[in-house]
């Protein structure tokens, strides 16, 4: 997979991004509640795109939001939607990004299959959260339907989406998981460091 494939896909997309978007609050609230987002916590949102789960984060009373995309057409439209002092959005590439800081939890939805390596991102990872912090991968729709949807993507932008119990036994060499659900509606894993 070549980034800078994905980064001209998903500039193509970027303009009508939210207005093709769709979101299952029931589904998204679980996600949500399985990694933990609440009252105080610092949150990255990995491959945020337009930011759709910002409202989310903010709404649950996230101390601080910090978005990446690799996209900039992306992440341009996430900053105008959000100039929240608490909002802080990066166009980067989150594996060769630093951030200086940790975080409480970190979100990668809706996106994981753009990742070439998933071990190289779970522990690059993981190695920003604080600890007791959670990562989380998560779909809002599931493995067979994301990867089906894939099938119509060009092979050089998404590698498909790892079976639960592959990205567990990853998670489970930097965290301790917490959450595994791969079923006909959704797709989760969330691990927390010790």
């Amino acid at each position: 997979m070549d980034k800078e494939h994905v980064i001209e896909y998903f500039s193509r997309l970027a303009p009508n991004w939210d207005a093709n978007a769709t979101k299952d609050a029931d589904i998204v609230n679980l996600i949500l509640d399985n990694a933990m987002i609440g009252a105080g916590k610092d949150v990255l949102d990995v491959a945020c795109g337009t930011g759709i789960l910002i409202p989310d984060y903010l709404e649950r009373g996230a101390a601080s939001v910090t978005g990446i995309d690799i996209t900039d057409k992306m992440a341009e439209i996430a900053r105008s939607k959000f100039p929240q002092k608490e909002v802080e959005i990066i166009c980067g590439d989150v594996e060769e990004t630093d951030f200086g800081r940790a975080f409480d939890c970190i979100v990668v939805y809706n996106a994981f299959p753009h990742f070439p390596d998933p071990e190289r991102i779970v522990s690059h990872l993981s190695s920003f959260l604080r600890p007791g912090g959670t990562l989380t991968v998560a779909h809002g729709m599931s493995r067979e339907k994301i990867n089906s949807h894939k099938n119509g993507k060009p092979g050089n932008v998404s590698n498909g989406l790892i079976a639960a119990e592959d990205l567990v036994a990853v998670f489970g060499k930097y965290l301790t998981v917490t959450t595994v659900i791969s079923d006909d509606r959704m797709y989760q894993v969330t691990g927390c460091k010790k």
